[in-house]
C-alpha cells in the first residue's frame, strides 16, 4: 500500500514538472519577437501569385491546355525535372487560372491532384478520384475494377473535362505497375460525355523506361522539362517569399544569398532553399532573437540534413537490418542494373543469420519485414509474374546504397560478424 502511494506521488510530481516545463516553453515563445507575418508562404504547398524564372514553362503548359477553352481535350503532359524545380507549383498555377477562365467560355473543367508517394496503389488512385467526384468508396473491400467502374460511371454523368494530375508518378509505376496509367489513357474510348486528360509529374528523367509499350502508345504526351535553378534565380524566389512571410528588418545582410548559394551548389532545389529559410527563422524565434543571422542558417542546415531515413534505419530492429543487409549484399554481387527477388533475399538473410549465430525468421515473416521496409520508403518492392513459376517481388533500394552501407557498418553486431 505504501509502495503504491510512493509511485502515485512520484507520478504526480513528474506530471507537475512536465506541465511546468511546457508552460515555461509556451510563455517564453509568446514573449519572444514575432518574426513571421505569414508562415504559410514558406510552406511547400503554397502557390504564389508570381513564379520567377518559370515563364517559359508556364507558357508551354498554357499553350497545351488552351484547347480546353474551345471544348477540346488537350494532350496528356509529362513534366520532368529534379525536386524543387517548380513542376508542381507551375502545374497548380496554370490550372488555377484555367479553372477560372473555362466557365467564362461555357466549359466545365475539374481537377484532381494526387501525390503518388502516398496514393501509391491502383485502388487508392481510383478511390481518391471517386472522392473528388463525390462518389463514396470504402477505404478497402472492393475489387479495383469495381472502383474504376464507379469512377468511370460517375464521371460520364458530369459532362466535363477531368484533368488528373499525378505528382511523383514514377512512385506509382514502380510500386504498382502500369495498370492505372493504362486505364486512364484508354478511358476516353468508354466515355460519351466527359473526357480525361493527364498531367504526370516526375523527378526521374528515365521514367518512361518503366512504362509498358501499350501505355506509351496510348499516352501521346507532350513533355515539359524543368531545369534546376541557379543561385541568382533562387535568390529572387527567396526575396519574394521573404517579403510576404516576414516582419520588417527580420533578415540580416547576406542571409538570402547564403541560402541561395547553398541550395544552388548542392541541388538547385528552390523548395529546399525555402525550407532552409523557414527553419532558420524558427530557430531564431526559439532563441528569442529579432534578426535571422547566418549562424541560424548553419544551424538550420544541420537540422535539415539529419536525414530522416538514416534515423529510421538506425532505430530498426536487428532482424530488419539483417534483411536490409541481405538486399545490400545481393545488389553488390549482381550490380546496380538488376533487382533481387524475395526468394534471393531470404536465402541471403538465412546465410547471414547462420554466420551471426542468430535464429532466423520464417520466410513469411521476412516477407512481412520487406513490406514494412517498402512502406517506410527504404526499398521498392514490386510484384511481378513469372508465369508458371508464380509471383514474386522485385526489390530495389529507394535510397542511395552508400547511405545504406554507412548505416549498416555503424551497427556493431553486423560489422563484427559479417565479411563485407
Amino acid at each position: 500500500m505504501f509502495l503504491h502511494y510512493l509511485v502515485s506521488e512520484l507520478s504526480l510530481n513528474q506530471q507537475d514538472q512536465t506541465e511546468s516545463t511546457l508552460d515555461e516553453i509556451f510563455e517564453g515563445y509568446l514573449k519572444s519577437p514575432k518574426l513571421f507575418k505569414r508562415r504559410d508562404v514558406l510552406d511547400s504547398s503554397f502557390v504564389p501569385e508570381n513564379l520567377p524564372h518559370r515563364t517559359d514553362q508556364i507558357k508551354q503548359l498554357g499553350y497545351i491546355l488552351a484547347s480546353v477553352l474551345r471544348g477540346a481535350k488537350p494532350s496528356n503532359i509529362l513534366c520532368f525535372g529534379k525536386t524543387g524545380t517548380g513542376k508542381t507549383a507551375v502545374s497548380k498555377y496554370v490550372l488555377n487560372i484555367l479553372s477560372k477562365k473555362a466557365p467564362q467560355e461555357g466549359f466545365r473543367i475539374e481537377v484532381a491532384y494526387l501525390n503518388c508517394n502516398s496514393v501509391d496503389t491502383n485502388y487508392r488512385v481510383f478511390a481518391d478520384l471517386c472522392s473528388t467526384l463525390g462518389i463514396e468508396v470504402p477505404f478497402t473491400g472492393l475489387a479495383t475494377d469495381e472502383v474504376f467502374s464507379r469512377f468511370k460511371s460517375g464521371l460520364d454523368q458530369r459532362d466535363s473535362l477531368f484533368i488528373v494530375v499525378l505528382d511523383e508518378i514514377d512512385s506509382l509505376i514502380k510500386k504498382s505497375g502500369n495498370e492505372t496509367l493504362y486505364n486512364l489513357t484508354r478511358i476516353n474510348a468508354d466515355l460519351t460525355r466527359a473526357k480525361v486528360s493527364l498531367i504526370g509529374i516526375s523527378n526521374d528523367l528515365k521514367f518512361k523506361e518503366y512504362l509498358d509499350p501499350r501505355v506509351l502508345s496510348s499516352l501521346s504526351e507532350e513533355e515539359i522539362v524543368f531545369k534546376p535553378y541557379e543561385a541568382p534565380e533562387i535568390t529572387d524566389i527567396l526575396v519574394e517569399r521573404a517579403q510576404i512571410a516576414f516582419q520588417e528588418e527580420t533578415l540580416s545582410e547576406g542571409v538570402i544569398n547564403m541560402i541561395a548559394a547553398i541550395a544552388a551548389q548542392e541541388h538547385g532545389d528552390a523548395r529546399r532553399a525555402i525550407d532552409l529559410l523557414r527553419v532558420s527563422a524558427e530557430i531564431t524565434e526559439r532563441e528569442g532573437k529579432k534578426v535571422i543571422g547566418q549562424d541560424h542558417v548553419k544551424k538550420a542546415q544541420g537540422a535539415i540534413e539529419r536525414n530522416t531515413i538514416t534515423e529510421v534505419i538506425s532505430t530498426l530492429p536487428l532482424q530488419s537490418k539483417m534483411v536490409i543487409l541481405a538486399i545490400h549484399l545481393l545488389e553488390y554481387q549482381i550490380g546496380n542494373s538488376e533487382s533481387v527477388s524475395t526468394g534471393d533475399v531470404y536465402e541471403e538473410y538465412a546465410r547471414i543469420c547462420k554466420e551471426t549465430g542468430m535464429d532466423s525468421l520464417t520466410q513469411r515473416r521476412v516477407g512481412d519485414l520487406i513490406n514494412e521496409l517498402d512502406a517506410l520508403g527504404v526499398i521498392t518492392a514490386r510484384v511481378v509474374s513469372r508465369g508458371r513459376h508464380g509471383r514474386t517481388k522485385e526489390i530495389r533500394f529507394s535510397i542511395p546504397k552508400s547511405l545504406v552501407d554507412s548505416i549498416l557498418r555503424e551497427d556493431k553486431m553486423l560489422s563484427s560478424n559479417i565479411e563485407w
